[in-house]
């Protein structure tokens, strides 16, 4: 595998370089520089932006209307927008669900929902996870009984991320009872205006709203929506998580927070000297950037594979989520310890923009904490690193 950028990849990553410049407008930009909370707008802005260029499912075949990205493009394009302050991209449609439109879904599906999810005009969350099916997926407990020609949804998901925003779902429902738990699981589109699902706020101990529990109440889905064969959506599934936990490598966080560390660790003085000029503190971060591209490495492995036409494959995607949440925990780890007794301040109104409440404190200290207790789930959500393990010992080892 040649790692060296070829001149058709350095042409690319001049014109990622030069459209990011362009276009990200500067108020999102700041907002993703300086750690402040984003709204809905902001995220659909910059994603609708993508959209108009093809690049919001770059890495979609030509013929459902992507731009055939290869592994190299798609890790130029989430580096350089790691470096550029861009927005994480909400990836529920482009990464998650739109792939498996578009390898499982009918030709009406596809027609309905891949448009919509390329140009980000719609946005999707996931509906996997219960109070009792966390990581035991398979234990799901929501039910989609026969109504005819739709299903009546009862149950609940739980740790919803950004629900609140979506305009639909894809979700896991359990439409038998067979011996078997994985069986009888089937793969439902759920439109979030329906009547019967409710959608319930959980805050953040820093007052962010990302995650949410979501109700369903004799909700009534169209069978029209389900995908593939009913009792098979554990299969679907586990081909969306091998997208999800790709995603979860998270190389485009990862590289800002890396860039931010080196300039807060720039700006911090102690006892007249720069934090940068610490050889101990310096060993520390050098470390985490050898961890990071060994996972650089490993994710163009993956990708090469997944773009050949060869699945992921649960060794391989395992292994990138547990490396890429466990190096991002450290960094966000370093991130509060470089900015120090300062971070610990609590302040809501810079924080959210909601006032004109005068920051306390250099301006890099506002965010670290907030990031810093949000990442600890990195390593729980999208299956927890001792599934993970498991899976690997499993498959890669044989175990």
């Amino acid at each position: 595998m040649d790692l060296n950028l070829s001149a058709e990849e350095r042409a690319f990553e001049a014109e990622v370089r030069d459209f990011i410049a362009r276009e990200l407008p500067q108020d999102i930009r700041e907002k993703v520089r300086l750690d402040r909370h984003l709204e809905r707008d902001d995220y659909m802005r910059w994603q609708k932006i993508l959209g108009r260029k093809g690049w919001f499912t770059g890495a979609w075949p030509r013929e459902h209307g992507g731009q055939a990205w290869s592994a190299m493009q798609t890790i130029i394009f989430n580096r350089i927008a790691g470096e550029m302050h861009c927005p994480e991209l909400q990836v529920f449609g482009p990464a998650m669900v739109g792939p498996v439109i578009y390898t499982f879904g009918t030709p009406e599906q596809k027609a309905e929902h891949l448009p919509a999810i390329r140009d980000s005009s719609v946005w999707w969350c996931q509906g996997y996870s219960e109070p009792g099916a966390g990581s035991d997926l398979a234990a799901l407990q929501t039910a989609a009984e026969d109504g005819g020609d739709h299903y009546i949804v009862n149950g609940q998901k739980i740790w919803t991320s950004f629900a609140h925003h979506a305009d639909w779902m894809f979700c896991l429902v359990r439409t038998g009872r067979e011996a078997k738990r994985q069986q009888g699981i089937s793969f439902l589109l759920i439109d979030m205006k329906t009547p019967g699902v409710e959608v319930q706020p959980i805050r953040m101990m820093d007052g962010r709203h990302y995650l949410n529990a979501v109700f369903f109440n004799d909700a009534r889905v169209p069978k029209r929506n389900l995908i593939g064969e009913e009792g098979r959506g554990w299969t679907y599934a586990k081909f969306l998580l091998e997208h999800e936990r790709v995603e979860n490598a998270n190389l485009r966080f990862i590289t800002q927070e890396l860039q931010k560390l080196r300039r807060v660790a720039s700006e911090v003085r102690s006892d007249g000297r720069r934090l940068a000029d610490d050889p101990s503190f310096m060993a520390e971060v050098s470390a985490v950037e050898v961890q990071f591209k060994a996972l650089e490495i490993g994710l163009l492995r993956t990708l090469s594979d997944m773009h050949a036409g060869a699945p992921a494959g649960p060794g391989k995607s395992s292994f990138i989520k547990i490396r890429g949440t466990e190096i991002a925990q450290r960094i966000t780890e370093l991130l509060v310890q470089a900015s120090g007794p300062d971070a610990l301040r609590y302040q809501p109104g810079p924080l959210f923009g909601h006032n004109d409440d005068a920051l306390i404190g250099p301006a890099h200290a506002l965010g670290p904490v907030a990031t810093y207790l949000f990442c600890r789930a990195m390593t729980i959500y999208g299956g927890s690193t001792e599934v993970q393990k498991n899976i690997m010992a499993k498959h890669a080892l044989g175990l």
